[in-house]
This record gives structure tokens, sequence and C-alpha cells, in this order.
């Protein structure tokens, strides 16, 4: 007896693009959304070469005060810039050559005016005084603000997480993610007896007359805003280098933690060494040797801050204790994930949040390579596969440009099924793995936009992935292969048929659009034996089934972040 089996059709969605919106749970932008999110020609008009952050910290009165001197370049001739700063704190002046300035406000952009227009291609500095008690946190490190908390022996235990809300809540810059400082200085003074952490290395340490202690710190890359970051703590610091045999150049490792917390964070963060091997392996070395690699105890659960990675996991495997995977592997989700991010949203920033995808999905990827890299590619597959449960499929992963604007929270677990399914779509590993290198070579220290991470991978794999891209980023549905497997009396042959369509009715069941989508997905010709299968232009293709048992066709959705659905019509299950 022959068997035909026609897979139907996958079922993909193109939405058209202003339809993007609804998404967003048809939320209003406002004017300030605009202020924050967008590029406008205030700020489009010059670029941010360097900060001299220099602050007060008075923790009893949760209160900071001090300045922010902004090195820029002129990219145009102009008289008005913005920089951002949140309404609650107060800019006490701005100064330009000793001279106070004019300023306005708008919700949280600050808008300076000079006195004469500043010329294209010069290099000016401004220096920005300010003071108040910056946003608390409620629920850190989701929403951004101060955590102003003790630690077991009742000592101030200080940190502050501002990813998506802004690092403008807590000092003054030009708070647009496509702008990063090229080399920055952070100064805090804390009060005597405490330390104080942040980016980069510690180049000095001065005792005031007032009773503080102000901590100097200098970060020798480019930096985002949110990134920046102070810790406030009594703390215990011990060190270690790592070093790779493929690099010359050794990376100093940096831990500060509560001391009572001492022994277990020498146990816990021994898994530091090996996960540098893993992304040293994959993605190249440590983006940012000159300034070293830090985990610094924090009073919440984590952050990628640059080269000061927050650390909030209390010394526990998986997430708090909890494994998130449900795949058994030991390991602790804020050292590799945080650390990932180092090479996925730090050293490779997107222009917009909207396009956040690229550090989270690649973030939770990392963590699947790195367990590849431990244990094989079996526990790799199981881990990845286990992202699927944790998806939700609400609304797009991309968001809503020039709003301030995250996607779904699906930028997790999609981003990073939609990486490992472009991996079984190249279908060569060294060519993905040297993508993935390649991609921080491109673009290290960069910010950059999807589109350009998008046309990297089609250039290197030869093969046209925007329609893969479109549908996983811009879109909500994954593919569906529907499969019907039926005996054909009359023919000789037994054929695999299948076609690729994609459609989507509105509410009132009209058609808004359809079109062919050609993606390759492996399928069973014989048992237990793959084969990649293509659409021939028309959505369909034949294959011959080599008298394989209707129970013993798969499709690979281990392989590929696809749904399926066989089904055998009556007859076809028979022994031929």
């Amino acid at each position: 007896m022959k068997r035909y089996i026609f897979l139907c059709f996958f079922t993909c969605v193109f939405f058209i693009s202003n339809a993007q919106l609804q998404f967003s749970g048809n939320k209003k932008f406002t004017k300030a959304d605009s202020l924050r999110g967008t590029l406008s020609i205030y700020r489009s008009c010059y670029d941010v070469l360097m900060y001299d952050l220099d602050i007060k910290v008075e923790i009893d009165n949760k209160f900071i005060s001090g300045s922010n001197t902004i090195k820029f370049l002129a990219n145009q001739s102009f008289r008005t810039l913005q920089i951002d700063l949140f309404s609650n704190m107060k800019i006490e002046k701005v100064l330009f050559m000793e001279k106070e300035l004019i300023f306005s406000r708008l919700y949280n952009a600050v808008f300076v005016t000079f006195p004469s227009d500043i010329p294209k291609a010069s290099t000016q500095t401004i220096k920005v005084l300010y003071s108040g008690n910056p946003q608390v946190a409620k629920n850190p490190p989701w929403d951004g603000g101060f955590s102003w908390t003790k630690d077991k022996e009742g000592n101030p235990f200080v940190g502050v997480s501002c990813q998506g809300t802004g690092a403008s809540l807590w000092y003054p810059c030009k708070d647009h993610q496509s702008d990063e400082p090229n080399e920055m200085l952070i100064r805090v003074a804390v009060p005597d007896g405490f330390d104080e952490v942040s980016n980069g290395r510690l180049k000095r340490t001065v005792h005031l007359d007032d009773g503080y202690t102000k901590f100097e710190w200098y970060v020798s890359n480019p930096i985002n805003n949110y990134d920046v970051t102070l810790n406030i703590a009594k703390y215990k610091h011990f060190s270690g280098v790592y070093k790779n045999k493929n690099y010359k150049d050794s990376l100093t490792l940096d831990y500060y933690v509560i001391p009572s917390n001492f022994e277990k964070a020498e146990k816990q963060f021994e898994q530091v060494k090996p996960m540098l091997d893993a992304y040293y392996y994959y993605f190249g070395e440590y983006p940012f040797v000159e300034d070293g690699y830090k985990l610094v105890e924090a009073p919440y659960l984590g952050m990628e801050h640059q080269s000061c990675i927050a650390y909030g996991n209390k010394y526990k495997n998986g997430y708090l204790g909890f494994d998130m995977s449900g795949a058994g592997f030991k390991f602790d989700y804020i050292i590799i994930h945080e650390s990932a991010h180092e090479w996925w949203g730090n050293s490779i920033t997107t222009n917009d949040i909207a396009d956040m995808w690229i550090h989270e999905g690649f973030g939770t990827y990392s963590e699947a390579l790195y367990i590849e890299y431990l244990y094989g590619h079996d526990a790799y597959l199981e881990y990845i596969n286990a992202e699927k449960k944790h998806l939700s499929n609400d609304v797009p992963i991309i968001g809503n440009y020039g709003v301030n604007n995250e996607g779904s929270g699906d930028m997790y677990p999609k981003g990073a099924l939609l990486i490992h399914t472009l991996r079984s779509i190249i279908d060569d590993d060294k060519k993905f793995c040297q993508t993935l290198s390649g991609i921080q070579k491109k673009f290290q220290h960069q910010c950059v936009n999807s589109t350009e991470i998008e046309n990297y991978f089609s250039e290197q794999s030869e093969i046209n992935l925007k329609p893969i891209f479109d549908l996983y980023l811009r879109n909500v549905p994954i593919p569906t292969l529907e499969v019907i497997i039926y005996r054909d009396f009359l023919d000789l042959k037994a054929n695999y048929y299948f076609s690729f369509k994609n459609s989507r009715t509105n509410e009132d069941d009209k058609l808004l659009e359809r079109s062919h989508f050609s993606m390759p997905v492996k399928i069973t010709s014989e048992k237990n034996k793959y084969v990649t299968v293509f659409p021939d232009t028309d959505g369909q293709h034949t294959i011959n089934l080599k008298d394989m048992h209707p129970e013993d066709f798969k499709v690979a959705t281990e392989l590929f972040y696809i749904d399926s659905h066989i089904v055998i019509e009556k007859g076809a299950e028979e022994e031929h």
C-alpha cells in the first residue's frame, strides 16, 4: 500500500505595518513618550563624547546632589539642545564657559539655549548642576529607581536600576539609547565607612572633610545610559583573573559581596570562568577587557550594568532557586544571563528600545549555548525547547519606535527560539557560529537597529531571511504545519505534498492579506531520518514516502519554533 502525505500549509500571518499599534493594548502614546523616545532635532544636533558625573549620596535623606559635565560634538549648527532629567529632580543651573544658560522644561525633557549658535563640528562642554530625591523603585529591576535597603547587619544597602524607565531618573543626560559617551567618569561620595562600586576601574578614593568618601571610577569604553550604576554597602572584595588560550589579554575578575555572604559567593562565583569559556568560544573576547568584569551584590535580583553586573540571586542556582527551564540544569541564572548582555546589549546596543529583542533574545539564547558548551547538543535542545512553555504570543516582540516602547515580554523566549530556528534553517553550525561571532566583530561598541542584524544574518547565510524575521518579530502567530496523510490507489508513487500559505481575517472575516511564505523545514522521508524540504514557487513540494508507516512521520518541531498538526485519514493507517 502506498501513502500520500499532504502538508497543507503553514499558517503564517503578515500584518500590515500600521496595525502594530493595536498590540500595545491600544496604548495612547503621549507627548512625554515622544520626548523620551524620539531622536528629535534637539537631540540629533549633537553627539555625546563624555560624561563626568560627580555626585554626593545622602543615604539617610535618600537625596543626591552634584553635577554632570557633558562634553559633546556638534553635528550641525544649532542654538538649542535637549537633555533629560525627571521632573521631580531640580536643575539648579546649566553652565557654559562659566556662564549660566537659559533652560526650560517640558515633562522630563530640558531644553537648553545657548547665547549664540554652536558651530558645526565643534566640541563643547556644559555642566549641569542638579539635586533631588530620585524615584524609588517599587519592584526593581522591572521598574526603575533607587533601592534604599539594609543588609542583614542593618547597614545601608543601596543600588539603582533604570533600564526602560531611563537613566534620567537620577542624572541629567541625553537619555536616548542611540547615543553613548565614548568614555565616562563616575564620582560618587558616600558616608565614611561605606564602599561605592560603579562601572569601569577604580582610579582613586578621596576622603573629604565633611565625613564623606568619594570613589572615582573611569569607564574607557562606550556605555549606554541605563548601564551606568552605583552600589553602596559595606562590601567584602575578592578577585581573580581569567585567561583564554585564544586571546592574549587577561581579564580581571572582581567581586563585591556582603561580608556574611563571602563563603557562599566564593563557591557560587566559580561559575564565572566556565561561562566565560563558553562565551569566548561562541562570541569572541569579552568586549570590555580594559574595564574588567565585576559582579556586585545588589539589593534586587540583577541587572546587566556594563563591567559592573548587579547580582541578587541569593547565591542559588536557577532563578532564585527555581529551575525556570524545568530541564534540571544547575546554573545561576543571573550570572549566566546578565553576563551574556556584556556582548548582547552592552557591546551591541539597540538604537531604540523597540528592538530590545536583540538584547534579550540573544541573551536568553546564550543560556542555551552555555548548556551546549558544557553538556552537549542534546542538552541544548532540551533547554531551548523548554523556552516554549514561557510564551504568551500576545503582541509582536518589536515595539513601537520613537516612544520608548518595548514589545512583548516574549522577546526573551521567542527571540531565543527565533535564533534557534535560524540555526536550523542555515543548517550549517560552522556558518551559524561564525555569524554570531561576526556580529560581535562588525558591530562591537555600536548602536544598531534590528534591520542591520537581520540583514547581516541574510548576507552571511546567503539566504533571504527577511520573511522569517518579519514572521517572528513583527507578527504574533507562529507557523503551523498541517499534514494530511491519505491513500491514493490510483498512483503507484507515494508522496509528500505541502504548501505554505499565509492569511489572516479581521473581525468581519474579511481577508487582510495573503502571501506565499518560503520556509524550509525538516520532516521524515524514512523512519527516523530527517530531510530538509523547501516549497516550490507554487507553495508545494513532492517527496517519495518510501513506504514509511504514517505513525512514523515526524516534523522536527524541536529544531524549529513551529507547530504541527498531523491528520491520518481513514484507510491510510492500514498495513501495506
